[in-house]
């Protein structure tokens, strides 16, 4: 028996150092292409959004894969994280010059901003389950982005202002400025979010919930999963480590929220809508559940394809969603795996017959 759990555990722990190699070869690839300038601006510009959707599927991962509830309201903390820390970036802007700096309070405080709203959404919602735990989540989302909508924020000497009325209403000292302007959302932000943030952040990401998944409270969700009846009959907390999955997963958002909105200039509240929730529900799908290494994989892909897509003009979403299906028969399919992975072996196999 000692010996079955030495080999999973070093299984588990192989799986692990792959997908942090994983990132770090990503970074050091694109690194050397851009110092050497063979990287095209159109996918350096996407080198962050590719960061943050990573961060944002591996969260949800850990609500749908490892707890396995179903949340359609994801977006909605990511639109947390990414305010907060934009409010923070920019109040702070005086007082604390050094951008990195600055960057690492948006994503600390943009964590913990939507680490509360999960709490909060959280204890009453996470009574629920099914269809009606989707639907509240969604909910959620839909209400957090209408408020945002309402919401006018600014910083004079006196410090912060909110309003939700209008920005007279913040009655800002002369030499104030306004940080979130209601539906136009934060203007003027400064870009602080860098790639080796971004990879930073993955990387932690990671290590989080590796480690969560193999302890006590990870295996404790797990069976949660499998049989709630029988996780109560044990006396396991149900209530408390689903909390605890969803909060984590939530803070895990809001700090990619932090990190996307510092890369632009302009956010607006509209972004994080129903659709950015099913976009990394279906990173998470696409890539398997409870995949981690699958859901590092889809998310860049798929935020990538659009781009690389752009040279079909109108039919290029055609063309992905026609790609998504595709992927998702597949992956879904045994014979269609089978096929594949003959095929793949099939070409290794020519590949290194020509090599010789």
């Amino acid at each position: 028996m000692s010996d079955i759990k030495k080999k999973k555990h070093s299984k588990q722990t192989v799986n692990a150092f792959i997908n942090y190699g994983i990132i770090i070869c990503f970074f050091i690839i694109f690194q050397i292409l851009d110092s050497t300038g063979t990287l095209g601006s159109s996918l350096k510009g996407q080198l962050i959004p590719i960061c943050s959707y990573i961060v944002m599927a591996l969260s949800l991962n850990l609500v749908v894969g490892i707890s396995g509830e179903l949340s359609l309201g994801h977006a909605g903390f990511m639109s947390v994280g990414a305010f907060t820390g934009v409010i923070v970036a920019q109040s702070l802007a005086e007082s604390v010059p050094n951008g990195f700096i600055r960057l690492i309070l948006a994503l600390i405080i943009g964590a913990l901003a939507a680490g509360i709203a999960g709490v909060l959404t959280g204890i009453p919602v996470l009574r629920l389950r099914g269809d009606y735990l989707a639907i509240v989540t969604l909910a959620f989302g839909e209400i957090i982005k209408n408020v945002l909508n309402c919401l006018y924020v600014g910083v004079d000497a006196k410090g912060l202002h909110f309003s939700l009325k209008d920005e007279v209403s913040l009655h800002l000292e002369p030499g104030g400025k306004t940080i979130l302007s209601g539906p136009m959302g934060a203007l003027g932000i400064t870009k602080l979010s860098t790639f080796f943030a971004g990879a930073v952040l993955i990387l932690l990401v990671l290590f989080y919930i590796q480690n969560l998944v193999n302890s006590r409270p990870g295996r404790a969700i797990a069976a949660i999963r499998d049989n709630r009846i029988a996780a109560e009959a044990c006396g396991i907390p149900v209530t408390k480590y689903k909390l605890m999955a969803f909060a984590s997963s939530a803070a895990m958002a809001g700090a990619a929220g932090a990190l996307y909105a510092l890369n632009y200039s302009t956010v607006v509240p509209k972004k994080f809508d129903f659709n950015t929730s099913i976009l990394i529900l279906v990173f998470v799908v696409l890539g398997g559940i409870g995949n981690l290494r699958g859901s590092i994989i889809a998310a860049a892909l798929l935020t990538v394809l659009p781009e690389l897509l752009r040279e079909f003009q109108d039919y290029r979403m055609l063309v992905y969603a026609i790609v998504l299906i595709m992927v998702m028969l597949i992956t879904n399919n045994e014979k269609a795996m089978t096929t594949v992975r003959g095929m793949m072996d099939a070409f290794w196999k020519k590949t290194r017959k020509e090599a010789k």
